[in-house]
């Protein structure tokens, strides 16, 4: 009787101090990668349900076990994230994800504090969050949700110093989205063109 009350105690505190926020944020599990948890509840989402494919990539693999998007500026993914932004956010986000019925998500202010960090963007998509935002992990794969990122980030208009997603390196060589900007569909890189 004293072990469940000593356990209760500390999940008690665990919550008046850290908060049940911060259990819904993103942890790396032990050796294993990341553990991604529902935006809102905190449950652990299991990333093999939802749309077929998208697992094995390269990609996915590095970013489940490091949390590390390798997408990040790769312009042969950021083609892809523009159309796959388009059909699946653009509605609600906006075209710029300057935000219309849900939040903007060009700059430096974020809804959900996790989303600063690539692991809780992928699992606010995958696993959705309150209000409006369902979980997408039906009608995009893991591998297109970290090609959707990739556009989300680069669609980024706030200070390059709160853009947390990028390494020293590629905050040097930053540079956002531009009206009209275009990936041709034969550029090179991590991720071949979007079947029609």
């Amino acid at each position: 009787m004293n072990t469940r009350r000593g356990a209760a105690a500390i999940l008690g505190l665990a919550i008046a101090t850290g908060g049940l926020a911060a259990l819904a944020q993103p942890s790396a599990g032990p050796q294993t990668g990341i553990v991604f948890r529902n935006t809102v509840t905190g449950e652990t989402l299991d990333i093999g349900q939802g749309k077929e494919g998208g697992r094995e990539t390269e990609a996915v693999k590095t970013f489940l076990q490091t949390g590390k998007n390798p997408y990040i500026d790769d312009k042969s993914c950021l083609r892809n994230g523009e159309s796959l932004y388009a059909t699946s956010c653009s509605g609600c986000h906006g075209h710029l994800a300057e935000g219309k019925l849900g939040p903007g998500l060009n700059d430096n202010y974020w809804t959900y504090p996790a989303n600063t960090e690539d692991t809780g963007l992928f699992a606010t998509i995958f696993g959705g969050a309150n209000g409006m935002m369902g979980p997408h992990n039906e009608n995009l794969n893991p591998d297109e949700i970290l090609q959707v990122v990739t556009w989300i980030r680069h669609l980024y208009t706030g200070p390059v110093r709160d853009a947390v997603w990028l390494n020293d390196e590629q905050k040097k060589t930053y540079k956002p989205y531009k009206d009209g900007e275009t990936f041709p569909k034969e550029v090179k890189g991590q991720c071949k063109p979007l079947d029609n």
